[in-house]
This record gives structure tokens, C-alpha cells and sequence, in this order.
């Protein structure tokens, strides 16, 4: 018995290191530059998860620089928000944060309900936001990419590819510095409770610098990645991942070998390179969460298994990744309009005021000139015995 158990294990495992091993996109980019120095699939249309966020973000900037938001302007998570599947932010409908602070919760912690409410308090619901998102992907010369929503849940309409995303993150990066640090962020506490992001390489690659992450069943896990380091300044983005494992380490040998200068350039662009237009989504739907899924990650494994138990790893640095305090503003009323400010009353009767004569902490309405009063001043009552 324990012989036929061996004997069938030993078949199992055969067949699952036979399961072929897919070649998703990945992508590494010289930021100062543009060169390419590696591309695989590049250009193949694929759905972006909670990437999409960083178009979110993006958007958002344009608006707080052109006036519509500032930093300040409240942003309340909506019922529509609310409903919104996770990963969310926790708060309650009603309840809102600032919009610095919804940002750094919504990069951080990938909040699909905060996404939402960034969209509506912008764009005035989440339509219209959906369409400024598509406006500024257009003028970027996004030609794979389309959203249907801010935030990432799969839509079999949302797409995008590895070479879309490296441009959308050069724009960031080059169109708004300011905001860079949300990216580095490796946690947000918000109500006293720690949400973290799955940019594992912050806390284990030297010179991480952000970006995001995103997952769903459809697109497998997705990673963009910037590193600066001993002078260069990387960005690695890698697709479809069987695993967190595997996506980071992937990403992770991709920019040490750009760091190292084992990759040459390869005398293209990344905004020369080419899109697959008119091909179809890759959907790893199956592969991922379906009845394959077990086979597909033993084969993946099996072909690349850094950082497996007992294999090398290329995430070996330690290092405390930045965290950042967002305030609760508590729950604001939905929908009532705020009472219109009072409109100013000039002064029936004008008094010029000689600012020389005013001392002391008299307001320039008062007048600091004594004054001789006709009234009568009562006498004082006599002193009782």
C-alpha cells in the first residue's frame, strides 16, 4: 500500500512538472531614458486589476493642478462606494477623508470603495470619471488600455498592457513628483488599524520606490515596480503572476539584471513600442482560480522557483517601508446643501479710521479717539453709616 501511494505521488508530480510554463508580459524600462531593455509580450492586451488605480490617481492630480479638488476637499464614501467588494477601506457610508488622505489609502491598501469615492467627488459620479479617465489615456497615446471603472474590479472591457502601464507610470512620475511618496508608501493607519500594500519589494528590494499591485482571477498578478539605485532608475512591470511569490521575484530578477547591466538596451523606446491592437484579453481566469489553477502554479513553480522553500531568493534586504496617518473626518450628511455663506452688508454710516490712532488690540472697525458723551452720568449714591 505505502509503495502504491509513492508510486502515484511520484506520477503526480511528473505530469505537474510537464504543465508548460506561460510566458506573460513583463517589461523593464530605462526611466531616464525610455530605452527598453527588456520586453516580452509587451504589447499584449491584458486586464489591469487594481493597476487601474494608478490612472485613478492620475486623473485625480490633473484636477487637484487645474483648481476642480484640492488636497483638502473632503471625500465621502458614498453607498454606491460602499458596496463596492474588497479590498476596501473599512469605513462606514457617510464617513469621509480628505482627498490626501483618500489617496494614500486607496494606493496603499488598494481600496476599491475609496477608488469609487475619488471618482464621484471629482468627477461628480463615477461615469463621468470613468470618461476623464479615458480622455487622459487617449492624450497619453494609451492605445490598449480602456476602464469602465476606477478601481480595477474585473470588466471584461477594462484592459491594458505591460508597455500602456510603463508609459502611465512615466507620466506620473515626470507630470507629478509631489505625489510620489503615496507610491513608496508601505502602510496606512487609518482608525488605529494598519493597511498594507502588497508591494512586497518595498520592504525587501534596496531601492524600491513604489508602485502598485493589483489581482484578479482574470489577470493573475499584476506589478508595476520603480527602483533607483547606485544612479539608475528602473521601472519593471510583470503581468499575469501564478503567484505573489512569483511576481515578485520575477520583477525583482528583471531589475537586478537591468541594475546589474546584464541586459543591453535594445535600441527601442518604450514609446515606440508596439501594441497588440485588436487582440483579445488574455483571460488566466481558469489558471488562476478555476480547475487548473492547482497545475498551472506546480508548473510555474517548477520553471521558476525562486524564492520557494530551500531556493535562493532575490528579496533578501530588510528595510522599514514608509507608513502614514490618514484622519477619519467622521460621517458627513449626503446630499444636503450646505447653507450659502451671507452676503456682505456695507456700513450704512462709513467712519474713516485713522489706522496712526489705533493702539493696543482695537480691530480697525472701533474707533481708538476718546469721546465726549452728553448723557447724563448718574450721582453717586451717598456713603451709608
Amino acid at each position: 500500500m505505502l509503495f502504491a501511494r509513492r508510486l502515484v505521488l511520484a506520477l503526480l508530480l511528473a505530469v505537474l512538472s510537464l504543465a508548460p510554463a506561460r510566458a506573460n508580459p513583463m517589461l523593464l524600462v530605462d526611466m531616464d531614458n525610455f530605452n527598453v531593455l527588456y520586453a516580452q509580450e509587451a504589447g499584449q492586451p491584458w486586464h489591469p486589476a487594481s493597476l487601474t488605480k494608478m490612472m485613478t490617481a492620475y486623473v485625480a492630480f490633473e484636477q487637484i493642478a487645474a483648481g476642480k479638488v484640492t488636497l483638502d476637499t473632503p471625500v465621502v464614501v458614498s453607498k454606491n462606494a460602499f458596496n463596492e467588494a474588497p479590498s476596501k477601506s473599512g469605513l462606514p457610508v457617510g464617513s469621509a477623508l480628505t482627498m490626501q488622505d483618500a489617496l494614500y489609502v486607496m494606493l496603499v491598501k488598494s481600496a476599491n470603495d475609496i477608488s469609487v469615492a475619488i471618482a464621484e467627488t471629482v468627477g461628480g459620479d463615477e461615469a463621468t470619471f470613468v470618461a476623464m479617465m479615458n480622455d487622459a489615456s487617449a492624450r497619453m497615446g494609451l492605445t490598449a488600455t480602456h476602464y469602465t471603472n476606477p478601481n480595477g474590479l474585473h470588466d471584461p472591457a477594462q484592459v491594458t498592457s505591460a508597455r500602456d502601464l510603463a508609459v502611465l507610470s512615466l507620466y506620473i512620475r515626470q507630470s507629478f513628483p509631489q505625489y510620489l511618496p503615496i507610491f513608496g508608501t508601505g502602510t496606512v493607519v487609518l482608525n488605529g488599524k494598519k493597511l498594507d500594500s502588497e508591494n512586497k519589494l518595498l520592504g525587501s528590494f534596496a531601492g524600491t520606490t513604489g508602485m502598485k499591485t493589483g489581482f484578479v482571477c482574470a489577470s493573475g498578478l499584476n506589478l508595476v515596480a520603480t527602483v533607483e539605485r547606485n544612479g539608475r532608475r528602473l521601472l519593471a512591470v510583470v503581468l499575469g503572476g501564478s503567484s505573489g511569490r512569483d511576481r515578485n521575484e520575477r520583477a525583482a530578477e528583471l531589475l537586478l539584471k537591468g541594475l546589474n547591466g546584464a541586459i543591453p538596451p535594445s535600441g527601442q523606446t518604450v514609446l515606440t513600442l508596439a501594441n497588440d491592437v485588436g487582440a483579445a484579453p488574455v483571460d488566466m481566469r481558469s489558471l488562476i482560480c478555476g480547475k487548473d489553477a492547482k497545475t498551472y502554479v506546480a508548473g510555474q513553480e517548477a520553471a521558476f522557483p525562486l524564492g520557494l522553500k530551500g531556493q535562493p531568493s532575490n528579496l533578501i534586504d530588510t528595510i522599514v517601508p514608509a507608513s502614514y496617518v490618514a484622519t477619519d473626518l467622521g460621517r458627513m450628511a449626503v446630499g444636503v446643501s450646505l447653507p450659502r455663506p451671507r452676503p456682505d452688508h456695507p456700513a450704512l454710516y462709513p467712519v474713516e479710521i485713522d489706522e496712526a490712532s489705533l493702539t493696543g488690540d482695537l480691530r480697525p472697525s472701533l474707533s481708538a479717539a476718546p469721546t465726549v458723551s452728553t448723557t447724563p452720568v448718574p450721582r453717586p449714591r451717598p456713603a451709608t453709616r
